[in-house]
């Protein structure tokens, strides 16, 4: 373990890397922990406010992101400077990615059902990070030898292909299987292949008067969507705790 580390890590230069992914990584765990055990209403553990305003995390973890961040860009990639910063900067981003959700809607949807947006959003962030430390590179770059690399066109043509396939796969309406397939070729052009997910800019221009394609895409979802929606939202709930019930499908249920 401690060749492999040396050699696959702290050679390469990418042990400043590894403690942000680690910090991100510990902080998640560590803010759902408390954050659960206040919605519980246990431990000595409660919520920040300052002058009637609710603190919530997303704030430190911005100072802390852009703290960490500069002092990474000033450091370079080697030395205790360089370490502390992506310790930092790996803290801010487990912080603001926690409330992920809350940013993209402007409103305090932590425990409701728009708040699993959080959750996806550092469990792909974590996978992409864990990626490039294995040594995947983005855009395909990892797959060119030597020569590839030092011939440009070779080296942009494959950047080029790549991040076609993933926007064609971004139309399609396949947004995970996008931001894999920017790191991994293969996943870009499984998505890129594939029929589109009904509603997605890529059926609504091309499968409009093509209605047995449609028919196939709204199918293929809904088999996707019922195999793969279940254990999706209990890994979820698991990993950041489950959302309120929504008052609106109570009253529906009524």
């Amino acid at each position: 373990m401690g060749v492999w580390l040396e050699r696959n890590i702290v050679e390469p230069g990418k042990l400043p890397l590894l403690l942000a992914l680690t910090a991100f990584v510990v902080t998640f765990v560590i803010t759902r922990v408390i954050t659960r055990l206040i919605r519980a209403g246990k431990g000595p553990f409660g919520n920040v406010s300052a002058g009637g305003v609710h603190i919530h995390h997303v704030v430190p973890g911005v100072v802390l992101t852009v703290i960490g961040g500069f002092c990474a860009v000033a450091g370079g990639q080697h030395g205790f400077g360089s370490a502390l910063a992506a310790v930092v900067f790996g803290i801010g981003a487990g912080l603001v990615l926690d409330e992920f959700a809350l940013i993209l809607h402007l409103a305090d949807v932590y425990w409701t059902e728009a708040g699993r947006k959080s959750v996806e959003a550092v469990v792909l962030t974590t996978a992409l990070v864990g990626l490039l430390l294995l040594g995947f590179v983005p855009f395909g770059v990892n797959d060119l030898s030597e020569d590839d690399l030092q011939d440009r066109g070779s080296a942009i043509s494959a950047i080029a292909g790549n991040f076609l396939l993933a926007l064609i796969a971004l139309a399609k309406g396949k947004v995970r299987v996008a931001i894999f397939g920017v790191v991994l070729p293969f996943v870009a052009l499984f998505g890129a292949i594939r029929l589109a997910r009904p509603g997605s800019p890529w059926a609504k221009r091309l499968y409009r008067r093509r209605p047995r394609a449609r028919a196939r895409a709204q199918l293929r979802a809904y088999h996707h969507d019922r195999r793969w929606a279940g254990p999706s939202r209990r890994l979820q709930d698991w990993i950041g705790g489950t959302p309120d019930p929504d008052p609106t499908h109570a009253l529906e249920r009524r």
